[in-house]
């Protein structure tokens, strides 16, 4: 009984001397295909250790290391744009803590498919006035270079518009092709608008709108201005009218009633 409890002692030793403690919430994020893969590490982590990343492909059953993020420290991030070739493949990561004389055990994250599961920003958007008009520009996000020599914007079906007029907020929807600048008509003169956009993807629906971009159709119109000017003058010349007939009609009536005032004699005299 001594021998088994001392084997099972030394056992528990071994143990808590190799292993280190596993790192934790591994998971993957992804802007306009820009993948990261974050993760924290365990509770009593050494401030020595380093933490090592491996991928894993669906369609080649073994984990590779990823050479940027063998020695990763507490805090930093692994990017995973160059590892993740393939935008139809399915992926996953795992995260390991290292010292030189510990490891842990691997946390492995989800599956992630980059076409699918990253999110789509928006163009850069501009807007100016031409009128009853609007001149919409658009600049897409830096041409990086996928699998096959696509392009970020390859993956783009349509450009969703919305427009919003500032005074009593109507709105409507324009869903467009892209086109380094778009000119919204009809609208009114001298009235502000407020624009956002956002793209639609046949393989993706995780999209965020751009801030919105505002602008009026023309300078608001400065006549607006005159008939308050010219009511104004209006009410002060009556005004004044008024009060120039109150003293001349006042001065009549002093007048009157001092002639009533003065003797009859006074007055023949």
């Amino acid at each position: 009984m001594g021998l088994w409890l001392l084997l099972l002692l030394l056992h528990f030793h071994l143990v808590l001397c190799v292993f280190l403690p596993a790192p934790f919430n591994v998971s993957i994020s992804s802007f306009n295909l820009e993948h990261t893969l974050s993760f924290l590490p365990g509770a009593q982590t050494p401030s020595d250790a380093s933490f090592t990343v491996q991928v894993l492909r669906s369609r080649k059953n073994s984990w590779r290391p990823v050479a940027a993020c063998l020695e990763l420290k507490v805090g930093q991030m692994c990017n995973l744009t160059k590892a993740f070739k393939d935008l139809f493949d399915h992926y996953r990561a795992r995260v390991q803590a290292v010292t030189p004389n510990k490891t842990s055990n691997w946390t492995v994250s989800g599956w992630f498919q980059p076409v699918s599961d990253t999110v789509l920003g928006p163009p850069d958007l501009s807007v100016s006035g031409c009128g009853n008009c609007l001149i919409l520009q658009l600049r897409l996000p830096a041409a990086t270079v996928l699998r096959q020599n696509l392009q970020l914007k390859d993956l783009y079906r349509e450009f969703v518009f919305h427009v919003q007029r500032t005074r009593d907020a109507t709105q409507f929807r324009l869903n467009l092709p892209y086109e380094e600048e778009t000119v919204i008509t009809y609208l009114q003169p001298g009235v502000e608008y407020c624009v956002t956009v956002s793209v639609t993807s046949l393989f993706n629906s995780i999209t965020v709108p751009s801030k919105p971009q505002c602008a009026f159709t023309s300078p608001p119109s400065q006549r607006s201005s005159l008939p308050v000017v010219f009511s104004l003058v209006g009410v002060f010349s009556v005004l004044a009218f008024l009060l120039m007939g109150l003293v001349v009609y006042g001065s009549q009536l002093s007048f009157k009633l001092l002639s009533q005032r003065i003797p009859r004699t006074l007055r023949v005299f």
